[in-house]
């Protein structure tokens, strides 16, 4: 089987959540003996860097690149506001991305062409008119859904009216998109329900996020000293609101504890580096994100928005970590709060819940045993890409 992986930018390095899924269904197709093309977006937020791609992964997807300027333009910002446009869309389509897309499907005949979200989708008309290849859209989440709840959580009026504004406007184009592809494969059980309340009438499958287990292995530490941390690209809205909300109104609330909180991820805002102390603790970019949450204890997801799965949390199950997480935080897996995950969805749950665990210190190791026992049985990397290659089939 021949498939053409077209990505909203690189899937190496592994600098967040949404290249470390991409990569995986790339690496696990390229085990399967998948005979796979990758196609790129790059840009100034997530640039080509083949410097940083292994030589292996660059020889088996012969994977290129095109730059995309996708920094908001004013003009164009404002012009999508009084047209049916979804600005957030529009700024993935670039004519030289199409003009490198028309010269590979011209050299090859691909059988599926995969999608990596709904960034593109603009170059659906293009993959039609020069390819017969099935389309798969692999969605990440539903984009709209993501911008509903930053507005709503807001208290600036005017932020609201506009992030509504985008989000009604997203909805529309994802509504109109989603049968335009032969099948879509959602990360979550909730967003395929999702897809269905917006009259999906293609062939629908979860398949949600896989681990490489073997690459992701928990190491024992001691509950002596036990440490809080959260790791998360910090360019991405939903993590920053998180950030704030739980800097602002719940880590006051921990003041008693003797406790520390180690936050990682790129791009840290500076007014967040400039709160660092000694129990606050700067992080920022981490060389391994597996051996910084093998030296931590309590991760904390305080997500008040967002949309799919949150492959952070997967990843910190594998390595047995105790997850203290927000209802949406958590949307996509299949847990059991109290047994291999925490749920807290206020301010006052959150200081209440690692309060308790400060005083229960066997309670991280079990929930932390228990949480990679469901990556095991749940999402093994090896069962999930059988799975996508069977949907493959089906279209």
């Amino acid at each position: 089987m021949k498939v053409l992986q077209l990505c909203n930018k690189p899937p190496q390095p592994m600098v967040d959540g949404g290249c470390i899924a991409m990569n995986t269904i790339s690496t696990a197709l390229l085990d399967k003996g998948i005979d796979l093309k990758i196609l790129t977006v790059a840009t100034d937020k997530h640039p080509f860097l083949t410097e940083k791609i292994s030589a292996e992964f660059k020889e088996k997807t012969q994977i290129e690149s095109v730059f995309l300027d996708t920094r908001v333009n004013i003009i164009d910002a404002f012009s999508a506001l009084v047209t049916s446009d979804s600005y957030n869309i529009s700024r993935f389509f670039s004519p030289d991305f199409d003009k490198k897309l028309i010269h590979i499907l011209g050299q090859d005949e691909y059988d599926v062409i995969h999608l990596e979200s709904l960034f593109m989708t603009p170059y659906l008309s293009t993959i039609r008119k020069y390819s017969e290849a099935r389309i798969v859209l692999r969605s990440h989440n539903l984009e709209h859904l993501i911008w509903e709840r930053l507005a709503n959580s807001t208290g600036n009026k005017a932020k609201r009216i506009y992030l509504k504004h985008l989000a009604s406007r997203l909805k529309q184009y994802e509504k109109r998109t989603i049968n335009e592809v032969d099948g879509i494969a959602a990360i979550s059980f909730e967003d395929t329900e999702r897809f269905k309340e917006l009259e999906c009438k293609v062939p629908l499958v979860t398949i949600p996020f896989g681990i490489d287990l073997e690459k992701h292995q928990p190491k024992e530490k001691s509950t002596e000293n036990v440490t809080l941390f959260h790791i998360g690209a910090m360019n991405w809205a939903p993590n920053e609101e998180a950030i704030n909300w739980f800097l602002d109104e719940i880590w006051p609330g921990l003041s008693h504890l003797d406790l520390k909180l180690h936050l990682a991820g790129r791009l840290m805002p500076d007014y967040i580096s400039k709160q660092s102390n000694e129990r606050l603790i700067i992080d920022g970019e981490v060389e391994s994100a597996a051996d910084f949450m093998n030296s931590h204890d309590i991760m904390v997801v305080p997500l008040l928005s967002g949309s799919g799965m949150r492959i952070k949390i997967i990843e910190a199950m594998a390595h047995g970590k105790t997850i203290v997480s927000t209802t949406v935080g958590a949307e996509g897996i299949d847990y059991k709060d109290g047994e291999n995950i925490l749920i807290a969805d206020s301010k006052e749950e959150f200081v209440t819940t690692i309060s308790r665990l400060m005083k229960q210190r066997d309670e991280i190791q079990r929930i932390g045993k228990n949480a990679r026992l469901l990556v095991e049985e749940k999402y093994s990397n090896t069962k999930i890409i059988q799975n996508l290659l069977e949907f493959y089939k089906t279209v």
